[in-house]
């Protein structure tokens, strides 16, 4: 180790002040390399190592078996607390994941994989480590990318030898303490999220009437009485206007006169009312010509844009609503189709949420055509039916009732986000930043 270099994090325990330097030491002098194969095959459970998730069972996770259970003898033994490496480059894991296995169980892994077993058991810290910037700074400089370039080329030998920090044992147990305390905090409000998102699907389950109904299981006190909802065909209600094909590369985040909805942002960012005031959309490039696009083609309050293509049949027809354009110029661009109400039928903000609803959905998906990628077209979607109450009202209770519950699930994903950059800081300062 360097004499100049400096291993003192920013951030530090008052209890731990004057202890000075952190260590470096060589991970083989912390764990053995666990090379115990799977005689006979005996044990069943085969791990992976995933980004996401840590160790998990294959099986479970993959919802079948990956590797030839009758080829397992090779495989390495790994016991409850062991640690695996995986070369597998992602984003999650910009050099590969080191996980600990935490299943409370023993299973086998691949031999492609490096298993490791600390001394100590008194080893959380290292779970914290293994995800900071230090240890991806020391496996960067002893491995490259392999041939595929998803991997990291590194020897098991030469990745025991990689040196890791090393602060004294109270100093580690505080850290991960600390870091364990955040992570309980993140996993309660991530609990929360996914309660109300299924709270969401129940509701939405509920309100709106399966098929072969003409009301929905939950009504409203005061719609009780009202009668049956109305059922017309989608041609009924809504016209197709005319949409744009360009691509991502026309298009910009940064200045334009008109702005431009491409599909893929409503499979992954877009809000089911959608609101152009707090959505990020780009701009068509201003060298663009837009000039022989009919105002009729022009995006309008209330129109539906639906995402023409998918991989995932789940995601096939995937819609939103325009709910405010705060004054600015919008088109529906690269594979969507723009629908517009042929008369005020459905009030604003409902239409969102019909589209959502299970007997649509499913509708939509027996409707799409393709083998790898889904389409569906104007003329399939036109084959389906809608249903909705005539009174306005009804729909408007609908309507703020989801929309009050999207606001708690988006203010939950941000407390999580707020906790995880907090997270994020925290590892930053706790542990030593190595200049090279």
């Amino acid at each position: 180790m360097s004499r100049n270099k400096k291993l003192i994090p920013e951030l530090r325990f008052p209890e731990f002040k004057n202890d000075g330097d952190w260590k470096e030491k060589a991970l083989e002098t912390l764990a053995n390399r666990i090379v115990l194969k799977n005689k006979n095959g005996r044990i069943r459970k085969v791990f992976t190592n995933s980004a996401a998730f840590g160790i998990v069972d294959q099986r479970k996770y993959f919802d079948k078996d990956i590797a030839n259970k009758s080829n397992l003898e090779n495989y390495y033994v790994v016991k409850d607390g062991d640690y695996i490496y995986n070369p597998r480059i992602s984003s999650e894991a910009p050099v590969g994941p080191t996980s600990k296995n935490k299943t409370s169980s023993t299973g086998v892994m691949s031999p492609l994989y490096t298993v490791f077993r600390f001394l100590s058991n008194e080893n959380q810290f290292y779970e914290y480590y293994f995800i900071s910037k230090h240890w991806y700074d020391a496996i960067r400089k002893v491995s490259n990318t392999g041939a595929r370039f998803d991997r990291m080329s590194i020897t098991d030998s030469i990745f025991m030898s990689i040196p890791v920090l090393y602060p004294e044992p109270k100093e580690q147990q505080k850290i991960s303490s600390c870091l364990s305390s955040l992570d309980e905090v993140i996993e309660a409000h991530s609990q929360k999220l996914e309660l109300l998102k299924n709270h969401k699907k129940g509701l939405i389950q509920n309100l709106f009437p399966q098929e072969g109904e003409k009301v929905p299981k939950f009504r409203f006190p005061e719609f009780e009485k009202d009668k049956e909802w109305v059922e017309k065909s989608f041609e009924e209600v809504y016209d197709f206007k005319v949409t744009n094909s360009f691509s991502r590369a026309l298009l910009n985040y940064e200045k334009g006169i008109v702005k431009n909805i491409h599909y893929g942002d409503i499979h992954t960012k877009f809000k089911t009312l959608f609101d152009l005031e707090k959505e990020d959309v780009p701009f068509i490039n201003p060298d663009i010509s837009i000039e022989n696009i009919d105002e009729e083609n022009y995006c309008l309050v209330g129109d539906i844009v639906f995402a023409d293509a998918s991989e995932d049949v789940n995601d096939i027809g995937k819609s939103i609503e325009l709910t405010n354009l705060n004054n600015q110029r919008l088109l529906a661009g690269l594979h969507t189709l723009l629908a517009r109400q042929k008369q005020s039928d459905l009030s604003i903000g409902f239409g969102g949420y019909l589209f959502k609803s299970d007997w649509i959905r499913k509708q939509i998906q027996k409707e799409a055509q393709g083998a790898k990628v889904l389409g569906i077209s104007k003329t399939r979607i036109n084959n389906i039916s809608i249903s909705f109450p005539k009174n306005k009202k009804e729909q408007q209770k609908i309507a703020s009732c989801l929309s009050a519950l999207d606001e708690l699930i988006a203010a939950e994903a941000n407390k999580i986000e707020q906790l995880q950059q907090h997270k994020k800081g925290l590892m930053q300062g706790l542990f030593p930043k190595i200049e090279n």
